[in-house]
C-alpha cells in the first residue's frame, strides 16, 4: 500500500520553481538572493487556499515579484557600499538556455548590468513584460499600480534599455569567434593581437568586491584595456589559462591563474568587435560556475 499522497501546493511549486528562480534572478542579479526569495515565496504559497487560485503560475510569479522588489531595495543599500563596480553573479547554464534567444539576451551580464540602472519598479516591469511576456494586468497586480501605469513604466524602461544595448543583433557565432580570438591572444601571450578584436571605445568592468584586486572604475579604450590586462598578468606572476563555457546562456571564458579559478569573463559585441568586457573575480560570486543552474522563461 502506498501511503504517499501528492500535495497540490508542493507539486505546483516544484513545477514552476525554475521559472520563479529565473524571475527572481533576472530582477536581482544574485543567485543567493533569488534562493532567499524562493524561500519566502514557498512560505506564502503554502498558506494559500488553492481553491481560490485560478492560475497558480501567475499567482506565484506575482508573489516572487513582490518579494524580489522588497529585496532589491535592500540590495541597493549593499551596492552603495560595494567596493568597485557591481556585476551580476554568473551562472553556468545548459545549452538550451542559449537556444531561447530572448531569454539568453536578457540574461547576458551585459544586459543585466544595464538593468542595474533602472529603478526597482522599472526593472520588475521590464523583466516581466520583455522576458516573460506577462500581461499588463498581472504586472499591475504584482507592483501595486494600475495597468495604464504599468504600460507607461514598461515603455520608459524599454526606451532606457534600448538606448544602452547593441543596435544590431549579434549572433552567438560572432561572439564565439571574437571570444576565440581573445582566448588565443591570452594563451599565446600576444596581447597586441587583442587590438584586432577590441572596439576602440571598449569598456572593461571588473568586479572583485574588495576581496580580489580589480579596477575601482571602468577601464575605457582599447589601449587602456590592453595595458590593464597585461599589467594584471605581470602583477600576479602567474600563467593565465582560459576555458570556453556558457554563462547566463551566452559564450564566456572561465579564467584560471596557475590552474586556480580566477574569474569569469563575459562579452558584449558591437558588430564583429568586443565593445564590453565583464570580469567577475569576486569569489563569493563564483559558486555557480561549476554546475549548471536551470533557467527558463516558461
Amino acid at each position: 500500500m502506498n501511503d504517499h499522497v501528492n500535495d497540490p501546493a508542493t507539486d505546483a511549486f516544484v513545477a514552476h520553481r525554475d521559472l520563479l528562480f529565473t524571475v527572481a534572478y533576472e530582477m536581482l542579479g544574485s543567485a543567493a538572493d533569488a534562493e532567499d526569495v524562493l524561500q519566502e515565496v514557498w512560505l506564502r504559497w503554502a498558506e494559500v487556499d488553492l481553491a481560490q487560485v485560478r492560475d497558480p503560475r501567475a499567482y506565484m510569479v506575482r508573489i516572487t515579484t513582490r518579494q524580489a522588489l522588497n529585496r532589491l531595495r535592500t540590495l541597493k543599500q549593499r551596492k552603495e557600499t560595494y567596493v568597485g563596480p557591481w556585476l551580476p553573479e554568473p551562472l553556468l547554464t545548459a545549452p538550451d538556455v542559449a537556444e531561447d534567444v530572448e531569454l539568453s539576451e536578457s540574461l547576458s551580464l551585459a544586459l543585466m548590468h544595464v538593468l542595474e540602472t533602472l529603478s526597482p519598479t522599472e526593472r520588475a516591469v521590464f523583466v516581466l513584460r520583455e522576458v516573460f511576456d506577462v500581461a499588463y494586468g498581472e504586472i499591475a497586480a504584482a507592483i501595486g499600480k494600475s495597468p495604464a501605469a504599468a504600460r507607461q513604466i514598461a515603455h520608459r524602461a524599454r526606451r532606457h534599455v534600448d538606448a544602452r544595448r547593441p543596435r544590431t543583433p549579434v549572433s552567438p557565432a560572432q561572439t564565439k569567434a571574437a571570444m576565440e580570438s581573445f582566448q588565443s591572444a591570452l594563451q599565446t601571450g600576444n596581447l597586441q593581437g587583442l587590438l584586432s578584436v577590441l572596439a576602440p571605445d571598449v569598456i572593461l568592468f571588473t568586479d572583485g568586491g574588495g576581496l580580489k584586486q580589480a579596477a575601482l572604475r571602468p577601464v575605457v579604450g582599447a589601449d587602456k584595456v590592453l595595458r590593464y590586462i597585461a599589467g594584471t598578468a605581470e602583477k600576479t606572476n602567474a600563467t593565465f589559462t582560459s576555458e570556453p563555457t556558457t554563462i547566463n546562456g551566452n559564450p564566456a571564458l572561465i579564467l584560471r591563474l596557475d590552474d586556480t579559478l580566477d574569474g569569469v569573463l563575459a562579452f558584449r559585441m558591437e558588430g564583429t568587435r568586443i565593445a564590453g568586457l565583464y570580469y567577475v573575480r569576486n569569489p563569493e560570486k563564483l559558486t555557480r560556475v561549476a554546475s549548471e543552474t536551470p533557467l527558463t522563461s516558461r
